[in-house]
């Protein structure tokens, strides 16, 4: 830097020392503060600390560690307060604009005061880049830590519900099947018995539910191979089972299935993921009025081959979308949570893929598993 050079830049110096609290003053009037901002008393002094080092940049008097300490501290402080970092960025623009304005006035020649336009600007840039990636880093490790602990959490929950489901099977897995079969033998010898197709029913709402249970232990259902599954007669089934349902909730069921879906997997855990759609498209329609309407067809994706359901129930939410799958998430009032959940963890260990999509007019679950045959 010329001696010429070097006398302006002195010059620009003392204009901004002569005209600091005039500065400041306009500067703290116009900055951004919220009133829950547990350090806002600090911003103040901040700003003080950040005009001092325009100056010595002026002087290169300043280093990049001096530089970066302020930042770090600046960005530790939005942190602690919890504030939107967008506060910060106006704050020290502005501060620039400020400061750029003033020296504007010292007379100078035009060449020197782009010289020191261009060291104040890159100062303002080094500072804001500093802080905001300090800043960044702050709050990307905290939603990592919130991560790991939410994930811990439902860790513990799913061991401690897969110790509850072991507990649970054995003491009413047994009971159940004597019960149920106790029915049929009933049915055999007196087939015309009042309400007995409510005890099946009910039986088989209970017997689904003990399943769900069982699916969020660590252990899977043992004893089955893969067998060859007939998806329409499947959902004929089902659809027999929750006719009392149906009939209850006044709901129209339109079965579209073109054509006869076949796949390979435990016929028992489809039928359950499939069971637990369908039964939650008539929870979804229960309390809207008419028309209330379920429609199960099949659908193709490439190499896959599946079932969709859809309602025209309420729309769930697009931030909501997300997060029906995961463990212990429900709307309902006695929901425990596992429901889509066990279904997703079935569907996937055959290797297919489970999603919904949701608008005003349907929700629409959709199964795809990999083709095995179609007729």
């Amino acid at each position: 830097m010329s001696n010429v050079a070097k006398a302006n830049f002195d010059k620009i110096f003392l204009f901004l020392q002569e005209n600091q609290d005039e500065f400041l003053m306009e500067w703290e009037h116009y900055i951004k503060l919220s009133d829950n901002d547990i350090h806002k008393d600090k911003v103040k002094n901040n700003g003080y600390q950040m005009y001092i080092l325009v100056k010595k940049a002026l002087k290169d008097l300043i280093s990049n560690e001096e530089l970066k300490q302020l930042a770090t501290k600046v960005a530790l402080e939005r942190v602690e307060a919890n504030i939107n970092i967008g506060e910060f960025v106006f704050n020290v623009n502005f501060g620039r604009t400020v400061i750029l304005k003033y020296i504007s006035k010292v007379d100078i020649p035009i060449e020197d005061l782009q010289s020191a336009i261009e060291k104040i600007n890159y100062l303002f840039d080094q500072f804001s880049y500093y802080a905001v990636k300090k800043y960044t880093e702050i709050k990307d490790k905290e939603l990592e830590e919130k991560t790991i602990l939410i994930h811990e959490t439902q860790k513990d929950r799913l061991a401690l519900l897969g110790q509850m489901s072991s507990s649970f099977v054995h003491e009413f897995r047994n009971p159940l099947t004597a019960v149920i079969g106790f029915t049929k033998l009933l049915r055999d010898e007196y087939p015309t018995l009042k309400y007995l197709d409510i005890i099946d029913v009910e039986l088989e709402q209970l017997n689904f539910r003990i399943t769900q249970f069982l699916h969020t232990s660590k252990a899977n259902i043992p004893g089955k191979k893969p067998e060859k599954i007939n998806v329409n007669e499947v959902i004929d089934n089902i659809l027999q089972l929750t006719y009392p349902s149906i009939v209850a909730a006044d709901v129209d069921v339109k079965v579209e299935m073109e054509y006869e879906v076949i796949l390979e997997g435990n016929k028992d855990e489809l039928r359950q993921v499939l069971l637990n759609l369908i039964i939650n498209s008539i929870d979804a329609l229960s309390n809207r009025e008419k028309p209330k309407v379920i429609k199960i067809s099949n659908c193709e994706n490439g190499r896959f081959v599946g079932v969709s359901i859809s309602n025209n129930g309420p729309e769930i939410p697009e931030n909501t979308i997300g997060t029906i799958f995961e463990p212990f998430y429900t709307t309902k009032e006695l929901g425990t949570g596992i429901g889509l959940f066990v279904c997703k963890n079935i569907i996937e260990k055959h290797n297919g893929t489970i999603y919904c999509k949701s608008s005003r007019e349907e929700t629409i679950f959709r199964v795809e598993l990999p083709r095995l045959e179609k007729v």
